[in-house]
Order: C-alpha cells, then structure tokens, then sequence
C-alpha cells in the first residue's frame, strides 16, 4: 500500500522528511480530519501530522458506518499499519480518544516501542460509566439540538437538513460506539498517557477521566485545559503547547 494512497489517512500540513515521530489524530463522533489541518504549523518541527478519516467524511460519505467495535478497530490497525511500523503517538478527542486508546493497545503488541505517547482528551477512563440518558437513543430532532449545546458541529450544518439526512447516521453510530465503550481488559498500555480535560466540560470532567492513571503503565498525567467539551476548537494553542512539550519540542527524539 502506497501511503498516499491510503482513504483513511489525511496528511496535515507541509511534508516532513525525516520525522522523528508522527503524530495520528482521531476525531470525534462525526467530526472531520480535516479539524486537524490547522494544527500542522503550530507543531515543532520533525513532528508529521496525520489524521484518520473514517467512513461517512468527505470522499468516504457514501461508505457504510461501523455498528462494532471488534470490526472499527480490526479495520484500522489494518489501515494505518504503515504508520504504525516508526515511531509515533496517537491523540484522540472524545470518541477518538477511545479508538487512540483500543489501538494503542493494538500496536503496542505489534509495533513494541514504537507507540511514544498516548493523548486522549475529554474522554472518560475505560472503567468509567458513561453518563446518562445516551445520546445515541434520542431521536434525530433531540440529537440535533444535543449536538447544537455541546458545540462540535456549526450551526449552519446542523440546520441543513439535506445535510443531516446523509451524516447524522455515522454519527449516531459512533456516538453510541462512545457510550457502549467498556475496558476491553484491565491492564492497560506500555504508553505514557497525557489525559486532557476542559474546565467547564460537563461530559467528560476531571473526575470521569481521573482513573486514567490505572491505564498507563509507563506513567499518566492529568492536564486540565480552557474551555469545555471541544477545547480543541476554542483553545488551540493550548493544545497545541502540551503536544509540543511531552513530544520532545526542545529536545526531539533525545528525549525518549
């Protein structure tokens, strides 16, 4: 497989030609890779940035959603296998940090070493409940107007009926793969964990993503963030400064 061939992958920013690590970014319940593209300037140099787009985004719209976790996963460590063969850390959002979590645990049994640091951000530890009522069984109405208070989507999208009709089914089905998540198994990664929340997040809080630390055998932090559930969107480069530091900005790969 060429890599810039592959449908899953969206490489962000100017090319790196000798990266020291790659960074692979997944995005929440619906959200788009391309979230990401903004981010490749703000990072130090040597750090390649990818994202990974799932079916129902872009180019890939018409694509069939997944309905479990067994096949997500089993098709994504397939796809970004290439990636995975160097160096690299993996950061997800919300739903994204559940899938960077399942294939952290993947790739740290394929690739031993080679995964340098796992990020996860506003999203709760595997042994945590999720919160009720889901929102996954709302009807389509009720998880428009979720989706419109918790702020990842624009408005105007989540007005365009036209539009909903075609993606509001991936991202039901990935809000519920969100919810129904449970810890897999109780032993956690050979990664250190960066755990991000935001301070006015009312989903994810620091309580609900505090136990990360029983997940993260090379060690785990808590870093408390700006803003609420999508500080990513609203407090970039505060981000982006905490993906610089643990990825070794000063000192590149002597750090690890």
């Amino acid at each position: 497989m060429r890599l810039g061939s592959n449908p899953w992958v969206l490489t962000c920013g100017r090319p790196v030609r000798d990266p020291y690590v790659t960074l692979i970014c997944f995005p929440w319940a619906g959200g788009s890779p391309d979230v990401f593209r903004s981010w490749a300037a703000g990072l130090a140099d040597g750090i390649e940035l990818l994202a990974v787009r799932l079916p129902g985004r872009g180019p890939r719209l018409g694509e069939p959603h997944y309905e479990e976790w067994e096949q997500l996963l089993k098709d994504v460590s397939a796809a970004l296998s290439p990636h995975l063969e160097r160096p690299h850390a993996l950061y997800g959002h919300s739903f994204g940090g559940r899938l960077a979590y399942e294939l952290a645990r993947l790739a740290t049994t394929a690739h031993p070493g080679l995964t340098r640091r796992l990020f996860v951000s506003a999203c709760r530890s595997p042994d945590m409940p999720q919160r009720r009522p889901h929102l996954h069984t709302l009807t389509d109405q009720q998880l428009r107007e979720a989706l419109l208070h918790l702020g990842g989507m624009p408005p105007e999208l989540l007005g365009d009926d036209r539009l909903m009709r075609l993606v509001l089914p991936t991202i039901r089905s990935e809000i519920r793969l969100a919810e129904i998540w449970v810890s897999r198994d109780g032993e956690g990664v050979e990664v250190p964990i960066t755990a991000m929340y935001g301070r006015r997040d009312a989903v994810d809080d620091r309580a609900r993503m505090a136990r990360w630390s029983s997940f993260g055998r090379l060690g785990c932090e808590l870093v408390d963030m700006p803003g609420g559930h999508f500080f990513p969107l609203t407090h970039r480069p505060h981000l982006l400064d905490v993906l610089n530091s643990r990825l070794g900005a000063a000192g590149g790969p002597d750090q690890w």
